[in-house]
Formats: C-alpha cells, structure tokens, sequence
C-alpha cells in the first residue's frame, strides 16, 4: 500500500512540473506573439495550465523577485519538486518498506 502512495505521489509531481512547464513554454510564445490568446482554444488551453501552475508558483513568486522582467521561480519551483520527488517522498516511505516487506 506504501509503494502505491508513493508512485501516486511521484506522478502527481511530475504532472505538476509538466504542466509548469507547458505554462511556461505557452508564456513565452504568446510574449513573442507566436500564439494569440484571442484564439477560445488557446485561451482555455493557457487558463487551463495557468490554473494548475500558479497555485504552485505562487509562494515561489512571494519570494522571488523577477530578475530584469524574467520569472525564474518556474525554475526554482522544479527543482524544489524534483527534490520532493528525489529524496523527501523515497525517505518518507522507506520505513514502510522495511516494516511492510
């Protein structure tokens, strides 16, 4: 059951920095006017992303002032995630795994 949790755990922050990282791709092409957010599809597809990113981003975005109009905290966001991912979710389940098996 721990194993179960911690794959679900695992994906559910790879789909975050995925969708981090659409969001912020879509950013940049609507900036250099690649993509039109007139476009209904292209604005769902970007509010969509938008809702997903941002309550992650958020508390980055407090802490983090843009450097010269650029927002890094999408790159500090993923890195604190694939920390999450790498080492705090494996230490937290690796005394179920000895218990359990």
């Amino acid at each position: 059951m721990g194993s179960a949790i911690e794959f679900i755990l695992e994906q559910i922050i790879n789909l975050l920095i995925l969708a981090i990282v659409v969001n912020a791709i879509l950013s940049w092409l609507v900036a250099f006017d690649v993509v039109n957010l007139r476009h209904p599809v292209v604005r769902q597809i970007a509010r969509f992303f938008d809702a997903v990113s941002r309550p992650v981003l958020a508390p980055f975005r407090r802490l983090i002032p843009s450097f010269g109009g650029v927002d890094v905290s999408p790159i500090v966001a993923i890195i604190v995630l694939e920390a999450i991912s790498g080492f705090l979710i494996p230490w937290i389940f690796t005394p179920l795994h000895a218990v359990i098996g």
